[in-house]
């Protein structure tokens, strides 16, 4: 019998981004990431929090079209998300939470075109 890797969560999302500086605002402001480390020889920065990393290399010629459908942030104060992205200037789409299994989720956009959901329980409660 062939033994399993038990992975816990994502370590990080790797990203080629339009605009490394505005992608940087972006995520900054909404989700207070910090940069980790930064990388001027490859166009890159690692970005993120304690649980989070994106690590983004820019690419003004990038297209996500294709590439990645969305990809989910479990968000603590998800009651705040609407009012925070409105602030922001951030598009919400649907028209608000959609329910999906035990959970609601806030679909949003980044500078780039990439789609993020918000989920309010991790993982929906699967």
């Amino acid at each position: 019998m062939f033994k399993i890797l038990k992975v816990s969560s994502i370590d990080h999302i790797n990203m080629s981004v339009k605009n490394l500086a505005q992608s940087v605002e972006f995520y900054k402001n909404l989700f207070g990431f910090e940069i980790k480390k930064e990388q001027p020889e490859e166009k890159s920065k690692i970005i993120g929090n304690d649980n989070v990393k994106l690590c983004l290399y820019e690419d003004s010629e990038m297209k996500p079209e294709g590439a990645i459908a969305h990809f989910g942030f479990h968000v603590e104060n998800f009651d705040e998300i609407m009012k925070i992205c409105t602030s922001l200037g951030v598009k919400i789409y649907y028209d608000g939470p959609v329910q999906f299994e035990k959970s609601r989720s806030i679909y949003i956009s980044d500078p780039n075109g990439y789609d993020i959901e918000l989920s309010e329980v991790f993982g929906g409660g699967l």
